[in-house]
């Protein structure tokens, strides 16, 4: 198994940690894709991002610091933020270095 994730593993994982953050019965009428906001579709609360940044930590250790990549953000940038962004800078972490 590779170290790398491809777009569709790393989106599936994700959206994995968003059903045990948020709750599966929260999301049955929601798809969830690389457009779904955190903010707007899912509400997730700050305890809940804490929780989602606790299972990102888990499942790819140091090369994905969640706070980190919030920490860089403005609050408009925050709020818009989503899937799909969190998704590309996980898939940015997980390059080889080099590549």
């Amino acid at each position: 198994m590779s170290s790398t994730a491809g777009t569709g593993q790393v989106l599936t994982e994700v959206v994995r940690m968003l059903v045990d953050v948020v709750g599966e019965d929260f999301l049955l009428d929601l798809e969830v894709g690389p457009g779904t906001t955190f903010n707007e579709d899912l509400a997730l609360e700050s305890i809940e991002f804490v929780a989602l940044a606790e299972r990102l930590q888990g499942r790819y250790g140091d090369r994905v610091d969640f706070a980190a990549f919030i920490a860089g953000m403005d609050l408009d940038q925050i709020m818009r933020m989503t899937v799909g962004d969190l998704v590309a800078h996980i898939e940015s972490r997980l390059q080889p270095a080099g590549v």
